[in-house]
């Protein structure tokens, strides 16, 4: 039976997760580093455009008369980008500080151009980066874009880093991919194994030893397995001529030379009783190739009925509807009630009656058609649940004179799993036991 399982993550999703949490670390960690590492010299640089600028204004200023000096002016404005004003004393202004980077410019501006330069955001509502400085006794002021001195802003270290995380993510994928893609194949070809594909195999010639060894020695134990199979094949079509034949002579004599009628039937119940053991074995040995196709339900539950007609010893009933139909292999689906029909005439027996009342119902359930068979008998300890599908395990220790071979659960589960089906068995509230399978909805 299939086990439910927790929500986990895959070995592609965890290796992507990790690679991506180490990868988006680093890039965390060298921003910030670069952002330190920038800090200092930009600021630096930016102080020192400034004060080159005040310097070349100034030794203009001191050179030029004053109609030179207006044209001069003029042609900063018009070509630089820069201005140069008087600076009145009526001029007001707002401090340039505002954060640590613009407080290691001014701090540097006033380095270079000495304590009295005053930097400014802003004069008289006017925004831009002022400087004022002094030529003699007159005060002036050089303004230029802000932008000359801004430090890199958050959207832009947004966007480079976006685009690292971007390239994280991809990477991680790549990698992830590159990782997992021997384990996908790995578990691929295990899948094909399972379902009875023996041909499956792998690449013994890639570049990482480690996958080389696994694929080499997964190959090894698939032709292994191909020859057990082969094996077990020869021995099935074997096992029946083998088997039968005494069988059918020791038949024979017992028929022709024991002329005592009790004796006779003694023997022959022994005999019929070895022959269903034989089916038995060859059922929970038979090969896993099943063909699946639409199968009509009740009409396999009915035909299967009719091997348990006798009244004295068991009673079924069901109500499966005409229409409902299932994926399945219908020699296997037929197995499959015949050997719950015969379990529950063995072992689920009402105590009072002595006859196995068996009910089959359904529902629907998705994509899924749940069949319930249940007989009144006295059920099985909650202890003992999970070994009823155990090969030769019988409920309790009162059933080990029941004849058969122990088979008949595990011939059930094992034919529901070939189906891609399941069986769950339990005890009904008010006794019995009830197993419930579960089968695919024909389309």
């Amino acid at each position: 039976m299939p086990r439910s399982q927790g929500v986990a993550l895959s070995l592609f999703w965890r290796t992507f997760v990790l690679l991506a949490i180490l990868l988006g670390s680093g890039i965390m960690a060298w921003v910030w580093t670069l952002r330190s590492l920038e800090f200092e010299p930009r600021a630096l640089s930016a102080a020192q455009q400034i004060a080159s600028l005040v310097n070349l204004a100034r030794a203009a200023l001191r050179t030029s008369d004053a109609i030179n000096r207006v044209a001069m002016v003029k042609t900063l404005s018009a070509q630089e980008a820069i201005r140069i004003a008087p600076h009145e004393p009526s001029d007001k202004f707002e401090p340039f500080e505002e954060d640590r980077f613009t407080r290691a410019v001014s701090s540097e501006l006033h380095h270079r151009l000495g304590p009295d330069t005053i930097v400014a955001r802003s004069v008289n509502g006017q925004p831009g980066l002022w400087v004022g400085f002094n030529i003699e006794k007159d005060n002036w002021w050089l303004q230029t874009e802000l932008g000359r001195v801004r430090a890199l802003t958050g959207p832009t270290w947004f966007v480079w880093v976006g685009i690292a995380l971007l390239a994280t993510i991809f990477g991680s994928v790549a990698i992830a991919r590159l990782i997992n893609q021997p384990l996908r194949e790995l578990s691929f070809a295990a899948s094909r194994i399972r379902e009875g594909e023996f041909d499956s195999r792998l690449d013994e010639n890639t570049m990482t030893s480690e996958i080389r060894e696994v694929n080499m020695g997964f190959n090894r134990m698939a032709r292994e397995l191909a020859k057990v199979e082969e094996d077990r094949a020869v021995m099935l079509a074997g096992i029946s001529h083998d088997l039968r034949t005494p069988l059918a002579r020791l038949r024979l004599e017992a028929e022709m030379s024991v002329h005592d009628d009790e004796a006779q039937r003694n023997m022959a119940q022994d005999i019929d009783q070895l022959d269903a053991i034989i089916d038995k074995f060859m059922d929970y040995a038979r090969p896993g190739d099943t063909k699946l196709k639409p199968v009509n339900l009740a009409q396999v539950i009915e035909r299967e009925m009719q091997g348990f007609r006798d009244p004295s010893t068991i009673r079924i009933q069901h109500r499966v509807a005409i229409d409902v139909s299932v994926m399945a292999d219908e020699i296997e689906l037929g197995r499959v009630f015949s050997n719950l029909f015969e379990n529950a005439r063995r072992y689920g027996r009402s105590i009072d009656t002595g006859i196995a009342l068996v009910h089959v119902t359904y529902a629907r359930t998705g994509p899924w058609v749940i069949v319930s068979v249940r007989d009144h008998g006295s059920g099985v300890a909650p202890e003992k649940m999970h070994q009823l599908t155990t090969p030769f395990f019988r409920g309790d220790a009162a059933r080990t004179a029941a004849t058969g071979a122990g088979l008949g659960l595990a011939i059930v589960e094992k034919a529901l799993a070939r189906m891609g089906g399941a069986l769950e068995l339990d005890n009904a509230a008010d006794g019995g036991l009830v197993a419930h399978i579960r089968l695919k909805r024909a389309p």
